[in-house]
């Protein structure tokens, strides 16, 4: 299967759309060029709105550890963004995004990252991304799995999520910024710039 019918497919997936209280809206961006592929959980309510992966606060984030601005790392065919579920899964009563709902990944993502045979690392954003792509090899907690961050290099750099909620997480560990991004800026310069 070509990647063009494959992500046909997936966006016109609906198989969640029982457990949703909206319409599912399957939100990724890769292509055959894509180097690096960014992998979070899920869409939030703003993707979900615009349809743009990281099109929000996390977004700037994530782009400003990249080292690219917005134009590069929407525009570029290196970098690719496909989360573990496609869909926003909805609000849940107490606040905070419901979990991304396991099917979507078992559906899914084994076929997409097949059909992705370019890509050369996966930044995997979050602990749901890390349990689901590093199986037994997850660690026991998302600090743990970054304060290892180089045991699973060169394929797969693993980050915290980028959103506000791991503020404190990155104020409380500032190597993180001193050790981890510039190795990510350089991996992703040599990937645009080839």
């Amino acid at each position: 299967m070509s990647l063009e019918t494959l992500l046909a497919e997936i966006r016109a997936c609906r198989v969640c759309a029982p457990q949703f209280g909206h319409e599912p809206r399957p939100v990724l961006h890769v292509g055959p060029g894509t180097r690096l592929l960014i992998c979070g959980q899920a869409p939030g309510r703003r993707v979900h709105e615009s349809g743009r992966s990281f099109d929000d606060a996390s977004g700037d984030r994530l782009r400003g550890w990249m080292g690219v601005d917005r134009e590069t790392f929407y525009g570029h065919p290196a970098i690719g963004m496909a989360a573990m579920a496609f869909c926003y899964p909805g609000t849940a009563p107490g606040g905070g995004d419901y979990p991304p709902p396991a099917r979507c990944a078992a559906l899914w993502r084994r076929r997409l990252i097949e059909a992705l045979p370019e890509a050369e690392l996966t930044l995997l954003l979050g602990r749901p991304a890390q349990v689901w792509a590093l199986g037994e090899r997850a660690m026991s907690s998302m600090d743990a799995a970054v304060r290892a961050w180089r045991a699973f290099l060169p394929e797969i750099l693993i980050l915290p999520h980028p959103s506000w909620r791991n503020t404190g997480w990155l104020k409380a560990n500032p190597w993180f910024e001193a050790e981890v991004t510039p190795y990510l800026r350089a991996r992703v310069a040599a990937m645009v710039a080839s």
